[in-house]
């Protein structure tokens, strides 16, 4: 195994960067390989860290630590358990895939692709950090890339997108340092590390887990998106380019439910429990209302992007059964899930809009009949959106209703109505568009390329084979998530 392997995948991408900002700007051909060999590598030494990984222990692996800021015991801390491994796995993957698609960005090229390694390195960063100074610098690393590649490369209402986003994730930030810094005060010795604030957690006093844990789950809120935090998320994802919205939905929004397990959680656990009831309503809500906001959708992006309110709202309430390991581990399902499914379904809308210049749902029909490899691919992950059986999203759903409903019974029945709804929305988009006789802007479609092709097909790759057999994720994350259950003592 390669010596500091967590290291290396946060900094190979800053590498590449610093490499493309001494290549001429002209010379696009060099900056994507560049770009290319940047993200690759980083997921050729995740998948080394998965095979290598050991899933019997809740330990931290591979861990790396350094004295860093010596006068405020801040250390360069990295480290991963059953949690981070696979949303590592899932941010280079995806990483590597948006890469290909951004191919067609044409403008300002190298701002472009020094911006998205820079998001890259952000991303991987969050989930091995074990230092809260470290993973607040990370976290905010992400926000500046993420607000120029919307704000320059996004679509008519760019500009006003990328500041509302900036916006509500700065307003999250600031209440995530304040509980930072309470529990930094609070701690003797001072500290910021993760797993020394975990250990210490029954020292804690119920008022002050109270306080702490609403000030990060607002951070948190704001970027899963949970009600009534959500509003930033369809018009970053409406705007956004297409490699953009893919790992917003792909890899951002699950920092905020991986923050909550990773912090608040076995931090604060009595008022985990103590909040138990809101975030499971809270998740139904979620659920509910992003199904009926979907069902009044004529743009095809904003279906998907809304659509990703209601799937968040699966994880809220998983983990809201914060004693059941099957709703912890659906929550991790549909964290996985739903990167893979939302992540293809934004690459399949940007393949059509690069065509057609729209996405008015009205504009197309009959694609079945003119473009008939595209719209399989496209129904197929459709189906894995909506919980088909032996597709992953079944499996997340069936995990988190299976784990939450000995909890939140009647409000789990409520949360089944958007499994529904989301079958009523998804499949009026199939029939209006790829179903009866070829009308509007079809007529003028081509065929997905080679290239487009290849950018989904591990994706569906990996929805069947979690589906099919969901031992491939549920083995390396059990042993973390019953410990997590155990910690909070639930």
């Amino acid at each position: 195994m390669i010596s500091g392997i967590l290291s290396w995948m946060i900094f190979i991408p800053l590498i590449g960067m610093a490499v493309i900002m001494f290549l001429p700007k002209d010379n696009h051909r060099a900056i994507r390989g560049v770009t290319m060999a940047a993200t690759i590598i980083p997921l050729l030494l995740s998948l080394m860290m998965l095979f290598s990984y050991d899933p019997s222990t809740h330990e931290f692996q591979f861990v790396e630590k350094a004295a860093w800021i010596p006068a405020l015991n801040v250390n360069y801390h990295l480290g991963v358990d059953g949690l981070s491994v696979p949303m590592v796995v899932l941010t280079t993957l995806l990483c590597f895939l948006a890469a290909l698609v951004s191919f067609n960005i044409t403008n300002r090229v190298k701002e472009y692709f020094a911006f998205y390694l820079l998001l890259e390195a952000g991303m991987i960063g969050v989930f091995c950090a074990l230092d809260f100074f470290l993973f607040y610098v990370f976290w905010e690393i992400m926000l500046v890339p993420m607000y120029f590649l919307i704000g320059i490369w996004g679509g008519p209402r760019k500009e006003y997108a990328a500041i509302k986003f900036f916006l509500y994730t700065l307003f999250g930030s600031i209440f995530m340092l304040v509980a930072i810094l309470a529990l930094y005060f609070t701690s003797t010795p001072h500290t910021l590390s993760i797993a020394e604030h975990i250990q210490r957690a029954p020292a804690m006093t119920h008022g002050f887990q109270i306080f702490a844990f609403v000030f990060f789950f607002i951070a948190f809120a704001i970027k899963i998106p949970t009600l009534p935090f959500h509003t930033w998320l369809p018009d970053a994802h409406v705007e956004a380019p297409t490699a953009v919205s893919v790992l917003l939905a792909g890899v951002l929004l699950k920092m905020g439910t991986y923050g909550l397990l990773r912090i608040s959680f076995p931090m604060f656990p009595e008022a985990t429990k103590y909040f138990a009831w809101p975030m499971a309503i809270l998740g139904v809500a979620g659920i509910i209302y992003g199904a009926f906001v979907c069902m009044a959708q004529k743009d095809l992006k904003k279906l998907v992007a809304y659509s990703s309110v209601s799937h968040m709202g699966y994880c809220l309430l998983g983990m809201a059964a914060v004693g059941s390991v099957a709703g912890i581990s659906g929550c991790m399902f549909q964290m996985v899930s739903h990167g893979l499914i939302t992540g293809a379904l934004f690459i399949l809308v940007g393949v059509i809009y690069d065509r057609a210049h729209t996405r008015d749902i009205d504009a197309y029909g009959g694609m079945w009949l003119k473009v008939p490899v595209y719209s399989g691919v496209m129904i197929l992950f459709v189906l894995g959106s909506l919980g088909l059986p032996g597709l992953s999203g079944f499996v997340s759903e069936f995990m988190v209703f299976l784990g939450a409903f000995p909890y939140f019974n009647v409000t789990v029945a409520l949360g089944v109505i958007g499994v529904l709804l989301t079958a009523a929305y998804f499949l009026r988009m199939i029939q209006r568009m790829f179903l009866g006789t070829i009308a509007g802007h079809t007529e003028h479609l081509t065929e997905i390329n080679a290239r487009e092709l290849w950018s989904v097909i591990p994706l569906a790759a990996l929805m069947i084979a979690l589906g099919v057999y969901p031992a491939l994720l549920s083995d390396y994350i059990k042993a973390t998530i019953e410990n997590l259950v155990r910690v909070i003592g639930a």
